[in-house]
């Protein structure tokens, strides 16, 4: 029986090494530890093969080819990956952690940008499942809007001529196709879901519940309709809200100086304008296409302006001192500064319209005119600018629209202007009727960033009409306050959604199209007042929840509003009101999905997690949805990931050729040398160890790399597993307090280790944990621990104690480490538990729990006596410059103290082959003295080191000085266990004889 440590006391007291110790190796073990085939496999000639333990799995190292996708869909029907959802959700526990999914649209295949956030998902979810939570997550998906209006119907000829029930029933088409091809995608990658039930955004109970968080906003003043400017789409026909919109830096408009002949001077002005010559105020314009709907021109009160003389033309000009010099250069002439004035002067003036004759535009003040470019001097048109409409409110000025649904100028803006697109030949039109009445001084060519539909990829305008909108200036302050209880992951980004928050102003939430979910409001045909109220909106849903939203346009209006509602409202019949035609922003749709997923009175997800994009998107419209209807947010927690790039931090786009499709990672393409077989795995790890919070690279190159270290966790558990062999841990374990100090180490870092994993996970660190993982398996396992019992492993009697010991360490190694990665590699998690020589009809990882290591395996004081023993291996092993370690004998030589009496514990005896120490010090024999022996052959290489103990927190430090004399060990090779401890190279050593021996009494 080997001699079980039991450490002094002040080591028992809690020891702590400082002295910086690497763990650098001169002879790494990893080479054999992590190679399929065994140095001892190679030895066939050795007549003692037989007697040794080697190691047996049919675990293979990697997985070439088609077997690595083939072996992970065997494992998810053989493990039962559909059933785990329904399994954990039958588990009688009041633990519950419920991540609401976010739900993808459902126009297009699966992309790498689907495969970053649901794995993410997938392993936040198993890591809770695995700790015994009843995880909640139904997996959705947006359904409505125009992408797939506008999918749907470019498979049809004459799309225009479909009626809105046509077009519907073609867009629900599209959606259920692509949700069909995502969902399976999903189920393939392994993601965990209740895929039974998810939710789609026109299923009619979502739809109905919509529409009561509607009626909610609505009836506590959230929701109204009003005639504003809203940003609108010509190619869509529709009003978008900001979060709809794209920007292109690169946009070209036709910017126009013009001038605005004065016609009633300021009064304070007057002296300097006498009237003798006539004068203009100068203003510029990137929108020519506006000037026909111009009601006024604005000026900064607090700014200083010029009356200046064009010393080309002697025309007299007003505009904003600080851009006299920019606008002589820009219109190329010169100006003569005759007067200057603050802006309040130019208050009670007038100017004529630059294009219609009789029409007067006042000058009025407004904060929204800037000096960074123009001339200080805005044209106003109330109709195509919020903050012109703003200023025309305050001044009841006409707000007329001139502009209709398609982006064409209407029959109100005259036949010069009637049917011609204002983007294109409208403004054109424009620009000539300038020069023609001679208003226009200068047209150039401006680049500048403007919005663009992000779906139809073309340029919006700014157009008033009436619409219905989210008044968030009166919940945004809530919003904010609730939102800065919420935990947010990189914390960084809650101040981006705040200052978002900070900026809406309104959200306008009606859309002119047919393929969404209505906006339930009836109006009289002949004044145009809406009616909606308790009565009419609870017709409606009740009407939407059995039959869909479809009803809105397929049931006569008398089946959808009571005479009973019409009454109580004050009106007569119900032919006497028409239905809305809007339907709801599809950001409404999704923000109100809390109202339909989330389960309990509380209705609030633990984790919503998705891209940065959604923190003006989905997390937003969910935030400002339940603020104003209950005054919390939908959720606890919020995760933000960044975007997929190609792996030069470029974007994916066809014509580069970078696109990374995700079935062709898994299954390969059509060349399996040019696009291999990955297997789903490959793509999970390559997400977990990604900076998920920065854009996320993926390329052939990065692939690659995930399934090289997938390989090495392969080769590493591979090992353990092929020592496992005879082994059975409920039978053959070793109590801790038996085992080898090394031994015992090791369950101490393998306690510290799932400590850290399990942080790491609940901070949805995942790139932390695959850190922790590949430098506990290679440093810790493969580089220290495996090289070290070899010996152990091999050569000692199968039921050995001390091989027990470092099998029983193997098995918790073994069991933790799979656990610790299982979240993220489900496949390779389950096929090693079907590899496990002791758990035949196992339940597999999932069902059996978390990483379980006892608090009891952590004793920091164990660490100085293996970091000491480590410390002064390294010395042995950097004097004899690469040689092998087995060719020597090892003296150390340590002064009477602490750090002796911790070497002590590993060998008892003075001179030891089979010591612990001796095994750390991979040599055949250490021998442990307090003096230099009186006779040190001339040929020894003696190496001087110090360790650094401290003591009770650093109350007591001692510091030891010690020497290691390498010799050249004296006695011949066992030719079984191949260490230079036999007496004659043709006979084994001591050790070997009494393990044959054994073998031959059993």
């Amino acid at each position: 029986m080997f001699r079980a440590w039991r450490a002094p006391p002040l080591a028992r007291a809690g020891l702590r090494a400082r002295a910086g110790v690497a763990w650098g190796w001169v002879r790494s073990a990893a080479s054999e530890a992590n190679s399929q085939q065994p140095a001892w496999e190679s030895r066939q000639d050795s007549q003692y093969r037989d007697t040794v333990l080697l190691p047996r799995s049919r675990f293979p190292a990697q997985l070439p080819g088609r077997l690595q996708p083939e072996t992970e869909l065997e494992m998810q029907q053989k493990c039962g990956f559909s059933e785990l959802y329904s399994w954990q959700r039958q588990r009688k526990t009041k633990q519950e952690f419920c991540l609401h999914d976010g739900p993808p649209y459902a126009n297009g295949d699966p992309h790498v940008g689907h495969a970053l956030n649901k794995i993410l998902k997938d392993i936040t979810n198993r890591f809770y499942m695995m700790r015994g939570y009843k995880v909640h997550y139904v997996p959705g998906w947006d359904c409505h809007g125009l992408p797939i209006e506008l999918k749907a119907l470019s498979e049809v000829k004459e799309a225009e001529n479909l009626s809105p029930m046509e077009i519907r029933q073609r867009a629900r088409e599209f959606a259920e196709r692509a949700i069909e091809k995502q969902k399976s995608a999903f189920i393939r990658w392994g993601v965990m879901a209740d895929w039974a039930n998810s939710y789609r955004t026109f299923d009619p109970k979502y739809e109905a519940n919509q529409l009561r968080v509607f009626y909610k906003m609505y009836d506590k003043g959230f929701i109204y309709q009003d005639y504003k400017p809203v940003f609108w789409s010509p190619s869509a026909k529709t009003a978008l809200a900001e979060a709809e919109l794209e920007y292109n830096e690169q946009h070209v408009s036709r910017s126009v100086y013009m001038k605005f002949p004065l016609l009633k001077s300021p009064p304070k002005l007057t002296s300097v304008i006498d009237g003798s010559s006539p004068a203009s105020l100068l203003v510029w314009t990137t929108q020519p296409w506006t000037v026909p709907a111009n009601q006024a021109v604005c000026y900064m009160p607090d700014s200083t302006y010029s009356v200046v003389k064009c010393t080309t033309t002697g025309e007299r000009f007003i505009l904003a001192a600080d851009r006299v010099e920019s606008t002589a250069a820009a219109l190329d002439t010169q100006f003569e500064v005759i007067s200057t004035c603050k802006g309040v002067d130019l208050v009670d003036g007038s100017c004529a319209h630059p294009t219609i004759p009789g029409r007067v535009s006042p000058l009025l003040p407004a904060n929204h005119v800037t000096m960074a470019k123009g001339t200080g001097l805005v044209h106003t048109a109330p109709a195509h600018g919020m903050e012109d409409y703003s200023v025309a409110s305050h001044h009841q000025l006409p707000t007329d629209c001139l502009v209709d649904e398609g982006g064409f100028f209407t029959e109100a803006a005259g036949p010069e202007l009637k049917n011609k697109n204002v983007l294109e030949e409208g403004n054109e039109a424009v620009i000539q009727m300038l020069q023609a009445a001679g208003s226009l001084l200068k047209e150039e060519k401006y680049v500048h960033s403007y919005p663009y539909d992000w779906r139809t990829k073309k340029p919006m305008i700014i157009r008033a009409s009436k619409q219905w909108f989210v008044n968030t200036a009166g919940v945004k302050a809530t919003a904010q306050e609730v939102l800065k209880k919420v935990k947010v992951v990189p914390t960084s980004a809650v101040n981006r959604m705040l200052e978002m928050l900070d900026r809406r102003t309104f959200w306008c939430i009606s859309r002119q199209r047919c393929w969404g979910v209505p906006i339930p409001v009836f109006y009289q045909k002949n004044t145009g007042e809406c009616l909606i109220n308790s009565e009419t909106i609870t017709d409606v849903i009740k009407i939407v929840e059995q039959q869909g939203s479809d009803a809105w346009w397929t049931l006569p209006i008398e089946q959808l509003l009571s005479k009973e509602a019409v009454a109580k409202a004050g009106g007569r019949d119900v032919l006497d009101y028409v239905k809305g035609q809007d339907v709801l922003d599809i950001w409404f749709d999704s923000g109100t999905s809390w109202a339909h997923v989330l389960e309990g009175a509380e209705q609030r997800a633990d984790t919503y997690l998705e891209g940065k994009d959604q923190l003006g998107g989905w997390f937003q419209s969910s935030l400002l949805t339940s603020v104003a209807a209950r005054k919390k947010a939908p959720y606890k927690t919020l995760v933000v990931h960044g975007f997929t790039l190609g792996e030069k931090g470029e974007k994916m786009s066809k014509s580069i050729g970078n696109v990374v499709d995700p079935d062709v990672v898994i299954s390969g393409g059509e060349d399996h040398t040019k696009d291999p077989p990955y297997g789903a795995d490959v793509l999970r790890w390559w997400v977990a160890e990604s900076n998920v919070f920065t854009e996320v690279l993926i390329g052939p190159v990065v692939l690659n790399a995930a399934r090289d270290d997938i390989n090495k966790l392969r080769n590493t558990l591979r090992f353990m597993l092929g020592n496992m062999a005879g082994f059975n841990p409920e039978t053959d374990s070793i109590p801790a307090s038996e085992m080898y100090i090394v031994d015992q180490y090791m369950l101490h870092l393998l306690q510290d280790y799932g400590s850290k994993v399990t942080e790491a996970y609940k901070e949805y660190d995942y790139s932390k944990v695959v850190r922790l993982l590949q430098a506990f398996c290679s440093r810790n396992l493969s580089n220290f621990y495996f090289s070290l019992i070899k010996d152990r492993l091999y050569c000692e009697e199968e039921k050995d104690p001390k091989r027990r010991s470092c099998q029983t360490v193997l098995a918790e190694a073994l069991d933790i480490v799979v656990r610790s990665f299982a979240p993220i590699l489900p496949h390779l998690a389950e096929e090693v538990f079907q590899h496990l020589p002791y758990k035949k009809g196992s339940e597999g990882v999932f069902r059996t729990g978390w990483i379980n290591a006892s608090s009891a395996w952590k004793k920091p004081g164990i660490e100085e006596a293996i970091e000491g023993a480590c410390a002064m291996r390294d010395s042995f092993l950097g004097s004899i410059s690469g040689k092998n370690a087995l060719e020597y004998e090892v003296i150390i030589v340590i002064e009477p103290g602490l750090l002796f009496e911790l070497m002590e514990a590993l060998q008892a005896e003075e001179t030891s082959s089979v010591s612990q120490l001796n095994e750390i010090m991979m040599a055949s024999q250490t021998t442990l003295l307090s003096e230099l022996p009186k006779e040190t052959p001339t040929d020894a290489n003696i190496t001087k080191g110090t360790f650094l103990i401290n003591l009770e927190g650093g109350d007591i430090r001692e510091e030891s000085s010690y020497k290691v004399i390498a010799l050249p060990v004296a006695k011949a090779k066992c030719p079984r266990c191949r260490r230079y401890t036999s007496d004659s190279s043709s006979t084994p050593c001591p050790r070997c004889l009494k393990v044959i021996a054994g073998k031959g009494n059993r």
